[in-house]
Order: C-alpha cells, then sequence, then structure tokens
C-alpha cells in the first residue's frame, strides 16, 4: 500500500501518543536527505499528482518534489481569492517560474459559503473543503490520479481545521508522511537553491480577523494594502490583526525594536488609521503564528 494512503496520512495527523518535540534544535542533514528520498520515491508510485500550492515554504518544497518525481505529470495549483493576497500570488508565480514547475491558478468560491464568511473557529475547514472541491473537480477533468497539500509534521502541534477537510478528501500528505519538519524543510529547500527557503510564514488574509467578525472582500482588502505598506518599510515577518476598530500590529521580535521608534510607530499609526482603523496598537509580544488562537483556549 502507499505511504500516502489516507489512512496513514489520518494515523499521524491523529496520533494520541507523544509526538516529537517541535522545531527540535539541531537537524540531522543526513537523516533529513533520506526522509527526502523516501518522498521522492513514493511519489514516483503516482501516477499523476496535483499540488495545492500557495507560494509559501511547504508547498513550493512539495510542488518542487514532485516536479522531481514526476515531472510534467505534476501540476501545482494556486487558489485565487479575496483571502491571498496579490503579493503572494506574484510570489507563488515567480516561484514556479524559477523552478520549471507546471503551474496553474483556479478560482475558489469559499466567500460564497456562509459558514465561512461567519469566521468561526471552523473558517479553515470550510476554506480547505471548497479548495479540494475545485481540485477534485480540476483532476476529473485532467486525469490527474491525486491531490496533495503541504502540511509537515510540525503542523501537528497547532490547530489546524483544514487538515480534517483534506483527510475528508482524501487528500495525500507527502511531507507528514516522511516525517519532515519546517526546519528540515527549510533545510533542503536551501540545498536545493528554492528561493522559497528562508521565506517568512505566510498564511491567507482571513487569518488576520479575530474569529466572530465576518470576513469580506473589502475588509481583507484593507488588511492588504495595511500590509504592503508595512511591507514597504522594510518589515519581513509581520501580521496585520484585524479586531473591529483595532488594528493590531505583530511584528518579528528581532524587528519590534525598529518598530518601536517613535516615527516609525506614528508613520504606521496614520497609515493605518487611514485605511479606516480607529486605534492602531503595536503588539509587545510580537508576531506569533496563529495568535488569534488563544481567544479559543478562553471560552
Amino acid at each position: 500500500m502507499n505511504e500516502f494512503t489516507r489512512e496513514t496520512t489520518v494515523k499521524k495527523m491523529s496520533n494520541s501518543g507523544k509526538m516529537p518535540e517541535s522545531n527540535p534544535p539541531y537537524i540531522d542533514r543526513e537523516e533529513s536527505r533520506r526522509k527526502q528520498d523516501r518522498m521522492i520515491a513514493e511519489l514516483r508510485q503516482i501516477d499523476s499528482l496535483l499540488i495545492a500550492f500557495s507560494g509559501g515554504a511547504d508547498s513550493a518544497y512539495l510542488a518542487w518534489a514532485a516536479h522531481q518525481a514526476l515531472g510534467k505529470r505534476a501540476l501545482a495549483v494556486t487558489a485565487l481569492s479575496a483571502s491571498f493576497s496579490e503579493h503572494d500570488r506574484e510570489e507563488a508565480q515567480r516561484f514556479a517560474a524559477a523552478a520549471g514547475i507546471r503551474h496553474e491558478c483556479i478560482r475558489t468560491e469559499e466567500f460564497a459559503n456562509p459558514l465561512y464568511v461567519a469566521n468561526q473557529a471552523d473558517r479553515c475547514y470550510h476554506c480547505k473543503d471548497e479548495l479540494f472541491d475545485k481540485m477534485e473537480a480540476l483532476a476529473g477533468e485532467r486525469g490527474f490520479a491525486a491531490i496533495a497539500y503541504g502540511i509537515n509534521a510540525d503542523d501537528t502541534h497547532e490547530f489546524r481545521p483544514g487538515h480534517r477537510a483534506a483527510a475528508e478528501h482524501k487528500v495525500l500528505a507527502p511531507l507528514l508522511a516522511a516525517g519532515l519538519r519546517k526546519n528540515e524543510i527549510r533545510a533542503l529547500s536551501r540545498e536545493a537553491g528554492l528561493m522559497t527557503w528562508d521565506r517568512p510564514a505566510a498564511a491567507c488574509l482571513s487569518s488576520r480577523v479575530a474569529y466572530g467578525t465576518a470576513v469580506t472582500p473589502e475588509l481583507l482588502a484593507r488588511i492588504e494594502r495595511g500590509e504592503n505598506f508595512i511591507r514597504e518599510l522594510g518589515f519581513r515577518q509581520f501580521r496585520l490583526r484585524a479586531h473591529g476598530e483595532l488594528a493590531r500590529v505583530e511584528i518579528a521580535p528581532e524587528e519590534l525594536p525598529r518598530a518601536l521608534d517613535t516615527e516609525m510607530t506614528q508613520r504606521i499609526a496614520a497609515e493605518l488609521k487611514q485605511l479606516g482603523f480607529t486605534y492602531v496598537t503595536l503588539d509587545l509580544e510580537g508576531y506569533r503564528s496563529g495568535s488569534l488562537n488563544a481567544s479559543l483556549k478562553t471560552k
């Protein structure tokens, strides 16, 4: 049985035993390469493959690995909607062109689903469900044998309801099945010469909106413009979190001293207020992935 079957994926995702420590302090490079070799060998057993490709480090590495294994029988697919920024679209297209990977964009309609727009804790489930519906339709039209996405071994430590949709759609998880962690993926990407090896963590624009606040294309456009401004100021890892009238800016701890400069804070506040936010705050804890999930633990 192929290692990437649904049963294996679900077992690895739902294992109730002790999980390996996330972000280990070192990398066994030889073991990482063996994992990569085994994964590519398994990918070669698949007739053809669609890869859910956002342009981030994980999905870019998976798209590259699938290309190594299958060549033109692998197709990276990027979903376009109001939740996917123009910056991320450009980055995805730039990577695919540089790596020589087959790449196409499709439109998804998650905003037509009231359960997605309501922005409850399961929003990501409805997004991924729509994505995999569209990818299944594309696979049927083009004759692709399977679909894969880029969950890695560290992601099982986090709250990610989208993974349930992947299991329901029998989507393959090659990185998880190989036991590859985030830092291993970055190291292997660097060895392979992939431009995404040090790309800052990325997520859809809807992940910036506090749970319970409706996600709309108009709100996400404001957030995107605000993040574009912060990027133009030279910051690399950040988020603009929207809490109603309040814009909460998270910036990586190593970049915080520059962000806390009085002139810089005034520039950021002025721009975000022009975008319609009444209050602007700089989070003293800095950037951290999934910070809005903290509100779920108190309910």
